[in-house]
């Protein structure tokens, strides 16, 4: 496994990060259904003013660069220190991305385990994440890795063609109207 170290973030560093997770956040959410497009951007921004109201002074929270031995940057970390639901010994990784020209080189996982040593050095005993299903890169990486499912949430769409009319009035009668 190629070796990746970490360093803390500079202020400048943190606000171009900053500016690039909300908008990265934002177009997860899209994806995975949770919001629409309209909407995103300014839930981001709201949810990340709430974990951070300090911003880069937030107590409990680190900001990691991962970085190659010759300085390359490869990636970013977010890492709670305490759990957003407060389980004991147990941080959180809020955040993490490999910088896409340095995708599909291992990287991934050498940086989720200099997130790990970070954890463990900060006294954690276990490391909680969110992925998203659709990211089935991330959760064979996390599954690999030794990371469990703990919760799981499920979804299914329950929208028809029908109801895609410009009358939903119109989708309720054709559905009912064909039910046996």
């Amino acid at each position: 496994m190629i070796n990746v170290d970490v360093r803390p973030m500079s202020r400048a560093e943190f606000d171009r990060w900053q500016i690039a997770v909300v908008a990265d956040y934002a177009q997860e959410q899209v994806t995975a259904g949770n919001w629409t497009a309209d909407e995103a951007l300014r839930r981001s921004e709201e949810a990340n003013r709430a974990f951070l109201p300090q911003g880069m002074d937030t107590p409990d929270m680190v900001f990691l660069l991962g970085v190659l031995a010759d300085g390359t940057t490869i990636g970013r970390l977010w890492i709670g220190l305490t759990h957003p639901r407060g389980v004991a010994h147990c941080a959180y990784l809020y955040d993490i991305e490999v910088v896409a020209e340095h995708r599909g080189q291992g990287l991934g996982r050498a940086l989720l385990t200099a997130a790990e040593r970070t954890a463990r050095k900060h006294g954690a005993r276990a490391l909680e994440l969110n992925v998203f299903g659709y990211n089935t890169t991330a959760l064979n990486l996390y599954g690999s890795s030794g990371y469990r499912v703990t919760t799981q949430q499920m979804r299914k769409d329950l929208r028809t063609d029908l109801e895609s009319a410009a009358d939903p009035a119109q989708a309720d009668d054709a559905v009912r109207t064909s039910s046996p």
